[in-house]
């Protein structure tokens, strides 16, 4: 079979992958099942795609659209050839601004759409909560809709025309028919007449039990099976009706019927005026009552969030600016947005909060005005990742949360499932539209154990049985995919099914595209991903938090918000270049978890697969805390090196790059001399160093010589006391930037005790040399420990260094005494912003003023710091300055990442990386700017890619005292 696909890639100019690797990132989505493809097919054009069906065609293998692969319910996971549309068909087609219509193709990205239409101030409106990755081609085939279908729709109410490739390998466009053109199609002689015929005939005869079975309307949202009672509701069977569409019946076929290959869709006016109230409940019974009141109000969405989640962000780095709108602990909150003209805004909220305190108790509300209402979904929309990283192997799994009952039933409703769920002792959060009946309602289990899958098993008959009894359906927003549709024959009845499988014959009588979806779906207990064997590693960190490493790894639920190419995230940046599936953390994390769960861990960790995977990984630390479930992908490449380079050797450079310490020291003697020979290319070819990169320069005198030498500072005995930790680049490299700090410190008061050179095993950790990390970590803690027991803070200048304490150190050992002792010492650990910021006070008795020919900064962030603390301490010590213009770059990760831009093999991406947003911006700076970078490396990246020298904070500071 391999080698038949493999004669697929005469046909096409697109890619066909049938390694190992390739088949292993694409076996999973966003849901709990897992299936090996045969191949992946990655088509450049339409052309392709119709070779490919051709093929499938002609030698009967399954063919399985896939875009961003977050499907919930199993639409984008099968045992045939996996046709990826996101990695080249992603043009935006044609744009008409007066006719209010865009022309995509499927591997278009929602948001990235959206920028492009922001100018003219339209947007296409539904607005799932993955709008940032997911693509048109995903949201047809699922039928997505998100918070705002309250008001917009579905994708169903807005998409125009589709342009599909059918299963015979010919073109269709379906769009809008009146009864002549409809006559038209009904009488070709081809695959697309058997599908009007057939679709026309069906509901000719099949009207009224059309309309009998399926879940009643009453604004309930619905994906279950295909919408022939949408059809029926419209031209030529109701006069007033819209015309006869097969565009929007597509929508939510997950790609069963055809394959698309361009969408045209409709757009809308962006809203000029919001405003949102968050209505806060003691209980989420009472929350979910309030609901059919509030809808009186038409609002433009109505969501619930429960206090499960509201708990988690209380932790989340990335979320805890999100929560500015919380009073109290609230059980539930109701989020209500309403677009109008503003005076009707207020007015309309005042009415609702009325309402609210004299009919239902709700005991406070915030009402959060349209520059913060984004702030608020980000929160919202985070809940899926949030409830995947909880610590431990219990989780939030998917299955129930795609129910929808009419909005009066939420609160029997939410009893009724609480009540199924207690007797296999388990519980639920609760989440989601309650506007429009839907709650994502997640049964708490560990699917790694037999008897939890039972109980899964169990749940999703009863919940089905429950919805059934409620008029409801199964399938409100994800899907029926493979999860549900083994339970749309219970919720449609027989005779509807025999309808759908009548329309699938017609339109895939092979039976080729996305076979076993929405009809013929096994039971959803079959093929699900867990751990094949409990066997821990024996790990160098604790991963006991985690419930081991297979667990941590296990956090990763698919999503897939690592794969967003636009915004300010650092999240993945070779992914962001290279755009690989195998170079973001879903890939890597998918690799590693199917390697480790399958094999014993020993073998896991000796795996070239793994190393293939994790090899463009620069240890960033951005999936730590952009990650929605905080899958610590640098710290699981950190312990897979180390026993990787145990089974098989330390490389040379690698050696090179842990003595680094040490061998500064010596080249620190003759520094002239040294860099002299440390500019050499033949050198750098001896390191494992790229010839173009230039390597940091000695300084000729190092700090501590300067400060063994320095006229002693008049100090006073009541004086606080601050102790600056000396790195090795401040040592040997850039002393200045320790001066500048001494300088900073002493002129706000501060006696300054300064360590010796201290290495606290960053560099260790990223070549995989833990060992050698915990040596030179335990040196540092027995150095810095009695300063932290007496209460004195210990002030960092490079951030990966410094915030190694607060991360990696805190569980890279398994020793409760030096345990305590690395949380004693990371108590009292700041970085120098931070550490100012927090003296504020002093700040403002000093008389800063702008640095000479200076009117604004342009800031880089250090990725560790934007990781584990925020660029806010940056923002704010600079912004003290007065008259100061603070500029934050919206960038990731410089490249350069410690030792990984040096790496010959990883020069060019390391420079690629630069060039998404922070070369640019330094390029475009005003004359008048200087260019602020924490980050040893970082500095390095900018003057060597640019030529421009870029300042540590600390030296921005000194200049403004005069320094």
């Amino acid at each position: 079979m391999n080698q038949l696909i493999k004669q697929l890639v005469q046909h096409i100019d697109g890619d066909v992958l049938t390694d190992a690797l390739s088949r292993m990132l694409y076996a999973n989505d966003a849901s709990p099942f897992q299936e090996l493809p045969l191949a992946i097919a990655r088509p450049r054009h339409t052309k392709d795609c119709i070779a490919i069906v051709k093929f499938s065609a002609q030698h009967k293998i399954p063919l399985i659209a896939r875009a961003a692969g977050t499907s919930l319910a199993g639409q984008c996971v099968g045992k045939g050839i996996i046709v990826d549309v996101r990695r080249y068909m992603n043009q935006i087609i044609s744009i008409d601004i007066d006719n209010r219509r865009a022309k995509v193709e499927p591997g278009v990205v929602c948001n990235d759409l959206n920028d492009q239409l922001r100018p003219f101030g339209l947007m296409f409106a539904p607005d799932p909560s993955t709008s940032n990755y997911c693509t048109f081609g995903g949201m047809v085939g699922n039928n997505a809709w998100g918070i705002h279908s309250q008001r917009y729709g579905t994708t169903r109410d807005n998409t125009v025309q589709i342009e599909v490739v059918l299963s015979d390998g010919s073109m269709a466009i379906f769009g809008p028919l009146n009864t002549a053109a409809l006559q038209n199609k009904l009488q070709l002689k081809n695959r697309e007449g058997a599908i009007y015929r057939s679709i026309v005939d069906i509901i000719n005869k099949q009207q009224k039990l059309i309309q009998n079975s399926f879940p009643a309307p009453d604004n309930l949202l619905r994906n279950a099976g295909y919408p022939l009672d949408f059809l029926a509701q419209g031209q030529p069977w109701h006069a007033q009706g819209p015309l006869f569409n097969l565009a929007p019946f597509l929508c939510g076929t997950e790609g069963t019927l055809a394959l698309t290959t361009a969408i045209e869709i409709k757009l809308v006016n962006i809203p000029q005026k919001r405003l949102m109230l968050c209505a806060h409940f003691q209980s989420v019974d009472v929350a979910l009552k309030a609901v059919p009141q509030i809808l009186c109000h038409q609002p433009a969405a109505l969501e619930i969030v429960d206090h499960h989640i509201l708990k988690l962000t209380e932790t989340n780095l990335i979320q805890q600016p999100n929560r500015f709108w919380l009073k109290g602990n609230p059980a539930a909150v109701l989020l209500i947005e309403f677009h109008d003209d503003y005076l009707s805004l207020v007015k309309t909220s005042e009415q609702v909060i009325d309402q609210l305190y004299a009919e239902i108790p709700a005991y406070a509300f915030s009402v959060v005005e349209s520059a913060q209402i984004d702030k608020v979904w980000a929160l919202r929309k985070s809940g899926l990742g949030l409830l995947m990283g909880v610590k431990g192997s219990i989780k939030g799994v998917t299955g129930i949360e795609d129910t929808a009952v009419r909005t009066a039933d939420l609160s029997a409703y939410v009893k009724a499932v609480k009540k199924i769920l207690s007797q296999h002792d388990t519980d639920c959060v609760v989440y989601g539209p309650a506007g429009r009946g839907t709650l994502h309602l997640r049964p708490e289990l560990n699917l790694n154990l037999e008897t939890d899958r039972q109980k899964y098993k169990e749940i999703l008959d009863q919940v089905t049985d429950l919805v059934i009894s409620l008029d409801g359906s199964i399938s409100a927003k994800h899907g029926d995919g493979r999860l549900r549709g083994y339970f749309l024959e219970r919720l449609l009845g027989s005779e509807v099914i025999k309808l759908l499988q009548q329309v699938k014959n017609t339109f895939d009588p092979l039976g080729i595209l996305n076979p076993n979806k929405i009809l013929n779906a096994p039971s959803p207990d079959q093929d699900l991903r867990y751990a094949d064997n409990d066997t821990e590693l024996d790990s160098f960190f604790d991963w006991g938090s985690d419930s081991g490493l297979t667990s941590a790894v296990q956090k990763c639920n698919g999503a897939g918000v690592c794969l967003q190419l636009s915004g300010t995230n650092t999240m993945c940046p070779s992914y962001r270049v290279t755009r690989e599936e195998k170079h973001g953390t879903r890939g890597r994390a998918n690799v590693f978890r199917q390697i480790l769960t399958a094999s014993s861990p020993v073998e896991a960790m000796d795996n070239d697969l793994i190393k293939e995977v994790l090899d463009l990984c620069l240890s960033c630390k951005g999936c730590k805390s952009e990650c929605p479930a905080q899958v610590d992908m640098a710290q699981m490449k950190a312990e897979f090196m180390q026993h990787y380079n145990d089974q098989n050797g330390t490389p040379l450079r690698s050696r090179i790059i842990d003595h680094f310490d040490s061998l500064s020291l010596y080249a620190s003697y003759l520094p002239e001399m040294s860099n002299i020979l440390l500019a050499q290319p033949w050198m750098k070819t001896i390191l494992g160093f790229h010839p173009h990169r230039q390597l940091p320069k000695l300084a000729s005198i190092k700090f501590s010589q300067w400060w063994k030498n320095r006229k002693p500072f008049p100090i006073e005995t009541s004086q606080a006391e601050v102790v600056l930790v000396l790195d090795i680049f401040s040592e040997y490299f850039e002393p200045d930037i320790a001066i500048a700090a001494i300088s900073v410190l002493e002129n706000l008061n501060f006696r300054v005790t300064v360590t010796p050179c201290l290495s606290l095993g960053r560099a260790q950790i990223s070549q995989g040399l833990l060992r050698h990390a915990r040596q030179r970590i335990v040196k540092a803690i027995n150095i810095l420990l009695p300063y932290a027991q007496s209460g004195i803070p210990l002030v960092g200048l490079e951030p990966s260094e410094i915030l190694t304490l607060r991360d990696e150190a805190q569980v890279l050992f398994k020793d409760g005494n030096i345990n305590k002792q690395i949380e004693t010492v990371s108590k009292q650990a700041y970085l120098f912003d931070e550490f100012i910021v927090q003296n504020q006070p002093m700040i403002n008795s000093n008389n800063f003023r702008m640095p000479q020919h200076t009117k604004r900064f342009l800031v880089h962030g250090h990725c560790h710091q934007k990781s584990l603390v925020g660029m806010q301490p940056t923002q704010i010590l600079l912004s003290q300055i007065p008259d100061a213009i603070v500029d934050m770059i919206p960038s990731g990760c410089c490249g350069m990442a410690g030792a990984f831009g040096y790496e010959k093999e990883h020069y060019k991406i390391s420079m690629q990386i630069a060039e998404l947003e922070l070369f640019p911006a330094v390029r475009n700076a005003p004359n008048d700017t200087l260019i602020v970078a924490s980050g040893a490396s970082c500095r390095h990246q900018i003057l060597d890619g640019l030529g421009v020298r870029a300042f540590h904070p600390a030296e921005i500071l000194a200049q403004s005292i005069g320094y």
